[in-house]
C-alpha cells in the first residue's frame, strides 16, 4: 500500500529516544515541528568535539584551537553548500531563528525612518512579529499585515495591494508552523524587489522538509534553526546577501566582531565575524554541520515522499472522526496536521494522547493571531518526520478516537 524508499528500521536505529516508553507505552513522537529528534551521528560529532578538540576558535595558535576553528568553519561551509549561498561569509551562525530575526530587525533600525512601511503575514510565529513591532516603535515605521483566508492561505491579492514605494522590508515564513502551509515566497520576493524592498524568509519549518536555494529564490535573508533538522538546540543560521550584511550595523559588541579597539574609536571585523560577537556555540556548530550531512545522506526527495504519505494517511484517518476539523487542509503543505474536535478543548485531547505515549503539541503554537482569526483557543498539532511510520499514524488516529470518546 505504501511505497516509501526509506529504510525505516535502519533510520530509527539512529534515534535511541524513539525506542523509549512514555507512560508505559511505546513513544510515538509527533511534535517534530517544535523540535526534531537527534540521531547518533550528530550526538557523536558533538561528543567527539568535547572529547578531543574542545578549545576556543579563531584566536589561538595552538593545535586544539586550530582544529576547533577548522571544524567550526567546515560546518559553515556545509551550510553554505546546502543552501547554495554564494559565499561562506554570507552564513552567520546564531543561536537560532529568533536570534537571526532580531539581528536583522535591529540592523534595520539604522535604515528606516518615520512613515516607512513593513509587511508581515498573518501566519507568522511570534518571533517574526514581535521584533518588527519593537522596530516600528523605535523608528516610527508602520507595520502592514497580509491577511489570511478561511482555508489558511495568504490573500495574495491583498498582498499585491499592500506593496508600494514606502515598503522597505517584507518578512514571512516559508512554511506556517501552525498549519504546515507552504507560502508562495517566490511571488512575494519578486513583488517586494520590484519596489526595492528587502525580504526576510523565516525558514524554520521549511528546512526539515525541503532544500531552499537562496540564490535561485533571490532572497535577501533566510533563517533556520538546527534543532528543526536533526541538529542540536542553541544554534541556527542567518543567510544574508553580502550587500545587505555590509549595510547593517553589528547587532552585538564584544570580542571576535572587532578589527581594532581604542577608547577613541572601534572598527569592526569583516563578514561573517561582524555579527558573531563572543565565543559561539562551537559544539553546536559542529553538530549543525553533522545534521546537514545526515539529512542529505537520507535524501530530501525521499524524505518529502515519505512524509507526504504519512500526511495523506493521517488526514484520511482523522477525517473519519465526527466533528473533527483540520485547519489549513490544502494541497501545498508539509507533514503537519492542526485540528480541533467540536466541543472539546485541544489541551484535553493532547493530555489524553500523552497518557497513551503519543506526543503532540497543543495551544496557539506561538501563532496567536491565527487562533484569533479562527476564534479558537488553540489546536492539536501533529507534525511528522521522516523517521515516523504508518504504524504510528494508526496509533495516533486510534488514540484521537479514544480520547474523543472519553471526553464526549
Amino acid at each position: 500500500m505504501y511505497s516509501s524508499t526509506l529504510d525505516l528500521a535502519q533510520i530509527r536505529a539512529d534515534f535511541p529516544i524513539l525506542h523509549r516508553e512514555v507512560n508505559g507505552q511505546p513513544l510515538v513522537y509527533l511534535d517534530n515541528a517544535a523540535t526534531s529528534q537527534t540521531p547518533l551521528p550528530v550526538i557523536d560529532a558533538i561528543s567527539d568535539y568535547y572529547k578531543h578538540t574542545n578549545a576556543n576558535i579563531h584566536r589561538g595558535v595552538h593545535a586544539l584551537s586550530q582544529e576547533a576553528t577548522d571544524q567550526f568553519e567546515a560546518a559553515r561551509k556545509k551550510i553554505q553548500t546546502h543552501f547554495n549561498a554564494a559565499h561562506a561569509h554570507e552564513i552567520i551562525l546564531t543561536s537560532g531563528t529568533t536570534h537571526s530575526i532580531n539581528l536583522v530587525a535591529n540592523g534595520f533600525a539604522a535604515l528606516l525612518q518615520k512613515g516607512d512601511e513593513l509587511i508581515v503575514s498573518a501566519l507568522e510565529h511570534h518571533a517574526n512579529i514581535v521584533p518588527w513591532q519593537m522596530l516600528c516603535e523605535r523608528t516610527g515605521a508602520k507595520l502592514k499585515v497580509i491577511p489570511m483566508t478561511e482555508e489558511g492561505t495568504l490573500d495574495m491579492e491583498a498582498f499585491d495591494a499592500l506593496v508600494n514605494q514606502k515598503t522597505k522590508v517584507v518578512f514571512v515564513n516559508h512554511v506556517s508552523n501552525a498549519l504546515g502551509i507552504i507560502n508562495p515566497i517566490e511571488h512575494i520576493i519578486e513583488k517586494a524587489h520590484a519596489v526595492g524592498a528587502a525580504v526576510l524568509i523565516d525558514g524554520a519549518q521549511a528546512t526539515p522538509h525541503l532544500v531552499p536555494d537562496v540564490q535561485a529564490l533571490d532572497v535577501d535573508f533566510y533563517t533556520t534553526s538546527a534543532h528543526k533538522i536533526c541538529g542540536p538546540t542553541g544554534i541556527g543560521m542567518l543567510y544574508g546577501k553580502e550587500e545587505w550584511l555590509r549595510k547593517l550595523p553589528p547587532y552585538q559588541g564584544g570580542g571576535e566582531m572587532i578589527d581594532q579597539v581604542t577608547f577613541e574609536k572601534t572598527t569592526y571585523a569583516d563578514l561573517p565575524h561582524k555579527f558573531e560577537a563572543g565565543t559561539p556555540n562551537i559544539a553546536g556548530g559542529v553538530g549543525f554541520g553533522a545534521a546537514i550531512d545526515y539529512m542529505n545522506s537520507i535524501g530530501f526527495d525521499a524524505i518529502a515522499a515519505h512524509e507526504n504519505e504519512l500526511l495523506q494517511h493521517a488526514t484520511a484517518k482523522l477525517s473519519q472522526i465526527e466533528g473533527l476539523r483540520i485547519y489549513g487542509n490544502v494541497s501545498h503543505k508539509v507533514a503537519v496536521i492542526s485540528f480541533n474536535v467540536e466541543g472539546l478543548h485541544p489541551y484535553d485531547i493532547g493530555t489524553l494522547l500523552d497518557k497513551m505515549g503519543i506526543a503532540v503539541r497543543t495551544g496557539h503554537h506561538c501563532c496567536q493571531p491565527i487562533m484569533d482569526f479562527y476564534q479558537i483557543p488553540g489546536t492539536v498539532r501533529a507534525s511528522f518526520a521522516f523517521y515516523n511510520t504508518h504504524e504510528e499514524v494508526e496509533r495516533f488516529a486510534s488514540g484521537v478516537e479514544k480520547a474523543v470518546s472519553m471526553l464526549r
